[in-house]
């Protein structure tokens, strides 16, 4: 049968049909660091490169007008940063039978644990379609909430409502419903990638005191006579220390 001729008017995204299944993922590695050693990144990638093509270097610690027998002066080593990045990547994902996610919850002048607790009560009241809470929780660096019940189907019920007016304090809030899904890695490969600008020094002994050992090796280094540039970020692990150094996506 023919349908009523209808004007509409589409608002929202198109995407490729390539691009719809693919999973963006943002590197944050975490990387340990030993004792004695120092991570440097410079501002240009070819400085970081002439640094590590010398191998070693002899950094002055005692900076100053000093009689040249009385200056201090350590052989350090230099070498590439290599972090191991995924090459391929698997994910199973079950979605849960009694969790449900929260989104676009609203901000508010109130402390998480107070907006958890109203959450609660209102989905666990039958009348709103909910049933009894088993827990609640913020995701980890997010504005979502996980909620789940005690009772299978309750979940499911509320998902396809899709969303659902909260009363909070004295107003009421849309919030969006949708279903909650974890992932298991299946299978995961990893190769080595370069950080272009990151140098990891090696072999610095414990003389002077962190601040000053850390002073002496970012002068050192800025330093266009011997072979750097200008240092954006320094980081040094005393000797008889570990640490632990946080890579990021370079956007710089």
């Amino acid at each position: 049968s023919s349908l009523p001729e209808k004007k509409m008017i589409f608002k929202g995204l198109t995407v490729n049909k390539e691009d719809m299944n693919k999973l963006m993922l943002t590197p944050l590695i975490h990387y340990p660091l030993p004792g004695g050693s120092a991570l440097i990144t410079f501002e240009e990638a070819r400085v970081a490169q002439r640094i590590i093509e010398m191998k070693e270097h002899m950094v002055e610690l005692s900076y100053g007008e000093l009689e040249e027998l009385d200056k201090c002066r350590v052989r350090v080593q230099a070498v590439p940063m290599d972090i191991l990045l995924p090459s391929a990547l698997e994910i199973r994902l079950t979605p849960s039978r009694r969790s449900i996610l929260l989104s676009a919850l609203p901000t508010l002048d109130i402390p998480r644990d107070t907006l958890l607790d109203k959450l609660e009560i209102f989905f666990s009241k039958t009348k709103n379609g909910g049933s009894e809470v088993e827990s609640s929780e913020f995701l980890e660096d997010s504005d979502q909430v996980v909620l789940t019940f005690a009772q299978d189907g309750v979940a499911e019920l509320l998902i396809e409502k899709g969303q659902t007016q909260v009363p909070i304090g004295k107003g009421e809030y849309e919030v969006k419903i949708s279903p909650c899904v974890t992932g298991d890695i299946s299978n995961l490969r990893l190769q080595p990638s370069r950080c272009p600008r990151t140098v990891l020094l090696l072999g610095i002994p414990d003389v002077l005191s962190e601040e000053s050992t850390r002073d002496a090796l970012e002068i050192h280094f800025q330093k266009a006579s011997r072979g750097g540039g200008e240092v954006d970020v320094l980081a040094y692990v005393p000797a008889g220390r570990t640490g632990v150094a946080l890579f990021v996506e370079d956007t710089g």
